[in-house]
């Protein structure tokens, strides 16, 4: 039985008449995406510079999960992804959602506050070469459980207090994501994002790999950015009126991305309320870490947020 916050909270997630479970998305979690990636494109690079295919990358991922088993990670707990040198963070990310745990992304916030969320006292050290950690661990690993869309996945820290968001909630913004900027298959593609939010992992993390991208660096065909992008994003949402076409607007209530320019992206609606935003869709979060926010921000069936200071929740 689903109490009157969780009801109000799936009211918000819910875009008219449509709710969550009827729209199909094409995967069921995050550990499905890549493993159905090598169903069809097994041989195909996505890591140009150091030659990685799709299948290798899924090797890669299978030996973090072997890897954070050994260290004592257990499915849905959570851990603190740490920053690695690139592709690392997103191989250590996708080895968190194989094994059925929960990444946590601390941003500026200190270790020692975020660490009362976790599940364990499990520390990854920042530094590590996670290459050398894994490369004599098995590359095929089944794992013990499998989430579920409506399960959490990530949890952000970006904006001072945690935001809960599910496999659904990501891939479902990756999903409208890829309709609003036409990202083709085997596009050369490149993101200068740091892993300090979720901004990071949808467009950097997934969003290139969903749509079955090139990652180039050197000579990309699309970027993404904070400046000099052909996709730039903002995170001033009081400003939204102001957003050009090919701006992307950070909310990472609503997973990652809320619009295009000044229009919503799909199965997202938002309405301008004076200092708040009155926000509906299939992207909108699972809800913070809080409940008294949570009681306070889902209201008459939406997720309302503060955009008069968008760097601080409350």
């Amino acid at each position: 039985m689903k109490t009157d916050l969780e009801k109000r909270i799936y009211q918000a997630q819910c875009i008219g008449n449509v709710e969550p479970i009827e729209y199909m998305i094409p995967y069921p979690s995050m550990r499905s995406l890549i493993e159905g990636q090598n169903i069809k494109f097994a041989e195909q690079v996505i890591f140009e510079k150091l030659s990685i295919t799709n299948l290798k990358f899924y090797e890669l991922i299978q030996q973090t999960a072997h890897w954070l088993d050994s260290i004592g990670l257990k499915p849905k707990e959570r851990i603190i992804l740490t920053e690695l040198d690139f592709p690392q963070t997103e191989i250590l990310l996708f080895g968190i959602w194989h094994l059925g745990a929960i990444a946590v992304i601390p941003a500026k916030e200190s270790l020692g506050s975020v660490k009362k969320y976790c599940d364990t006292n499990l520390v990854i050290e920042s530094g590590i070469n996670l290459f050398d950690a894994i490369k004599d661990l098995p590359t095929s690993f089944d794992p013990k459980y499998k989430p579920l869309l409506d399960n959490e996945a990530l949890v952000t820290f970006e904006k001072g207090v945690g935001i809960r968001l599910s496999h659904y909630n990501l891939l479902v913004n990756t999903n409208s994501i890829q309709k609003v900027i036409n990202l083709k298959s085997r596009t050369r593609f490149s993101c200068n994002l740091k892993p300090v939010s979720s901004a990071w992992a949808v467009l950097k993390a997934i969003l290139p790999f969903y749509c079955g991208c090139i990652f180039d660096i050197q000579n990309p065909e699309f970027t993404i950015g904070e400046a000099d992008a052909d996709f730039i994003i903002r995170k001033d949402l009081e400003n939204l009126n102001d957003f050009g076409k090919n701006e992307l607007a950070v909310c990472p209530e609503n997973a990652a991305i809320l619009t295009k320019g000044k229009e919503a992206l799909h199965l997202t609606e938002f309405h301008i309320k004076e200092s708040e935003l009155e926000i509906h869709g299939h992207s909108v979060m699972m809800g913070y870490v809080d409940d008294a926010l949570n009681e306070e921000r889902f209201r008459k069936g939406a997720f309302f947020l503060n955009i008069l200071n968008t760097e601080n929740t409350k």
